[in-house]
C-alpha cells in the first residue's frame, strides 16, 4: 500500500478538520491542520502586539515562530505548539479567530507557513487541510478534496463549538465572524481559497461525518492499492 499526500481545501465549518483527522486515523496517517498554523502566528502576533501591517515587524517576528505538531498522549491526536507550548485550545479563542484571515492574508506569512507545510509533507503519509492545500501547498497531491455546506448549517456547527468554549456568543457574531472570512478567504491576494481543477468536492450539508468518510475512502482506495 503506497502512501499518498491528501489535500483537504474548503470554507470555514464545513468539517474540513474532521474529516482530515478521520482519514489520518484510519490510514494511519499524520494529520496536519494548517489553519492551527495561521492561529498560532496571529496568537504570537496578539501577544507580541506586532503590527502586521509593517512589513519588516512582520518579517522580525516570523523568524522568532517555532511550530511543531505533537500527538496528546491521550488521544493520540496532533496538537500545535508555538516556541514549546501547547496553543491547541488558546489558538480557538474568538478573539484569535475575528483577526487570523487579516494574518493568513499576507504574503510573507504564507510564505513562511507554506514553507513549513511542505517540508510536513515531503515524506507522504499526510492529510493537511486547509484553503490552499490542493492550489499552493501541494499541486501534486494525489488527492484533492474540496469540501463546501449551505452558509445556514457551517454558522450552526461553528456556533456548537465556540458556545461550548464561551457560552455567551450569539449567533449573530458567529455568523458575521464566518461570513467575513469567507470574503478574505476568497478574495486574498495571495493564495486565495479556490477549487482546485482537479479537486473532487464533497458537498456535506447532509451527510454525517461517518457517510463523508466512507465516501473519501472510496475515492483513496483507488489510489493507494
Amino acid at each position: 500500500m503506497k502512501k499518498i499526500v491528501i489535500a483537504i481545501d474548503g470554507w470555514s465549518s464545513c468539517g474540513k478538520s474532521t474529516l482530515a483527522k478521520q482519514l489520518a486515523k484510519e490510514l494511519g496517517y499524520i494529520y496536519i491542520d494548517s489553519g492551527a498554523m495561521y492561529r498560532a502566528v496571529t496568537l504570537y502576533f496578539l501577544r507580541n502586539h506586532v503590527d502586521w501591517t509593517n512589513t519588516s515587524e512582520v518579517t522580525e517576528a516570523l523568524t522568532n515562530i517555532n511550530l511543531q505538531f505533537k500527538p496528546n498522549s491521550v488521544n493520540g491526536e496532533s496538537e500545535i505548539y508555538l516556541n514549546e507550548e501547547n496553543v491547541e485550545y488558546v489558538i480557538r479563542d474568538m478573539v484569535v479567530a475575528e483577526k487570523v484571515s487579516e494574518v493568513a492574508a499576507i504574503e510573507e506569512v504564507r510564505s513562511f507557513a507554506v514553507a513549513e507545510q511542505q517540508k510536513m509533507g515531503a515524506a507522504k503519509g499526510i492529510v493537511m487541510d486547509g484553503r490552499d492545500i490542493g492550489t499552493t501547498v501541494f499541486p501534486d497531491a494525489e488527492l484533492k478534496i474540496f469540501m463546501t455546506a449551505d452558509i445556514a448549517v457551517r454558522v450552526e456547527r461553528r456556533f456548537r463549538e465556540m458556545y461550548s468554549k464561551n457560552p455567551n456568543i450569539t449567533i449573530e457574531e458567529v455568523k458575521d465572524n464566518l461570513e467575513m472570512r469567507d470574503y478574505i478567504d476568497s478574495h486574498r491576494k495571495v493564495s486565495p481559497l479556490q477549487k482546485a481543477a482537479d479537486a473532487i468536492e464533497i458537498n456535506n450539508t447532509g451527510l454525517s461525518p461517518d457517510e463523508q468518510l466512507l465516501l473519501a475512502l472510496k475515492f483513496i482506495d483507488k489510489l493507494i492499492f
